[in-house]
């Protein structure tokens, strides 16, 4: 459902919009790859520094955390944003585009921390009369995973001991004044592969002396296409794309070997091992058949993210009060990210933010270099955000 008029925010959080429009817009234009957000960091550290929150400093290279401390007694809860962005030149037409070349905050974590130190401005501003605290973690290398566990192996969890881990996501698929959200698997977990076909190389003109490891990738893409639809029981939900495919040396040269790179992605770790069993077999008679062989690797980065269901129904009810029953969305996601390290450690819930406006003319697609989003949702991620956390310490 697309709502006409977004809800309204506390004039506390209306004071701030421009304020957190032109921080979005300074991160937007000064993108950063996973690790090396220094100058991100530099920035969210100054600011947190300037806010007078407790507990500031650098966490996981090139993260940053801090605390807001209440000064009433009560749970500790744990807001999360990610900070990197990707290696994606930018076709937005923005007056902020990046001034990166080949970089661009292409997923919206420029928004993630935009929302989050206004966040941490407003809580601190009140913290004589807020009852717990709030750990704010600015999560570097979402994107490359990793660096939420390296956040964990900081401590974010402990000092103070996390009783609850929130955190969104801004969608350019939910329309703005929407949220989706669901308890259990939310975002799956994702497995990269690596397959390499060995053949024999040749003369294009004697091909029956060679065998084109082209032609086997073929088959064997082909091939794969029928491990999810054949193989994986209709109840269970799994995804496997290849996404690159690298061959040969010039057109009259027969190909010796083929590379081929993609993503298995699953909720289960049971479905993720029938898939990648499958892919096993399927390419050992893809490659018998034509007398080559293969390697196949593959590596899962991050478990599949799972929302606490007792957390979830009280982001939901909140949401209800606030977007209206008709604008939330339930709709789980064969994405990724690695607020599943921290969900496995501590009860906690993820959504998605709508921030698509058709009306406007705004429907872009995330990780594509004309990503743009309604930037009328950061305020209503900021207004949301607090009613969660008043509703949590």
């Amino acid at each position: 459902m697309s709502r006409t008029t977004p809800p309204a925010v506390r004039p506390e959080v209306q004071a701030l919009r421009q304020q957190l429009l032109e921080t979005r817009r300074e991160f937007h234009a000064h993108p950063e790859l996973s690790w090396k957000e220094e100058r991100t960091q530099s920035v969210i550290v100054e600011r947190l520094r300037d806010l007078g929150l407790a507990d500031v400093r650098a966490i996981a290279q090139t993260g940053a955390t801090a605390v807001v401390q209440g000064a009433k007694p009560g749970k500790a809860v744990l807001w999360r944003a990610d900070i990197d962005a990707l290696p994606i030149p930018e076709r937005s037409g923005l007056a902020f585009a990046s001034k990166n070349g080949g970089v661009m905050h292409a997923c919206g974590h420029d928004t993630h921390i935009a929302i989050a130190l206004a966040l941490a401005e407003l809580l601190q501003a009140r913290r004589a009369s807020l009852a717990g605290s709030v750990r704010f973690v600015f999560q570097p290398a979402e994107e490359a995973a990793g660096g939420a566990t390296r956040c964990l192996a900081d401590g974010v969890l402990e000092s103070p001991n996390i009783d609850r881990v929130l955190g969104l996501h801004i969608s350019a698929d939910v329309p703005i004044g929407a949220i989706n959200v669901a308890p259990g698997p939310f975002f799956a977990a994702p497995t990269a592969f690596r397959i390499t076909i060995a053949g024999r190389g040749g003369h294009a003109a004697a091909p029956h002396q060679g065998v084109d490891a082209i032609v086997v990738a073929a088959h064997a893409i082909v091939a794969l296409q029928t491990v999810v639809s054949r193989s994986v029981p209709p109840a269970d939900t799994a995804v496997l794309t290849i996404g690159k495919v690298a061959s040969g040396f010039r057109g009259n040269v027969i190909a010796e070997s083929a590379t081929m790179t993609g993503t298995i992605r699953s909720y289960d770790d049971r479905v993720r091992e029938l898939v990648c069993k499958r892919v096993e077999e399927v390419l050992t008679g893809v490659c018998a058949a034509f007398g080559a062989s293969f390697e196949f690797r593959h590596n899962t980065t991050t478990p599949a993210l799972v929302n606490d269901p007792a957390v979830t129904a009280f982001v939901v009810q909140a949401a209800e009060r606030y977007f209206g029953a008709g604008n939330i969305h339930a709709s789980a996601s064969m994405g990724a990210d690695d607020m599943s390290e921290f969900l496995r450690e501590r009860p906690g819930c993820y959504f998605w933010l709508g921030a698509r406006n058709e009306a406007k003319g705004i429907a872009g697609r995330h990780h594509d270099p004309g990503f743009v989003i309604d930037e009328d949702a950061l305020p209503l991620g900021v207004e949301f955000a607090l009613r969660l956390i008043e509703g949590s310490v």
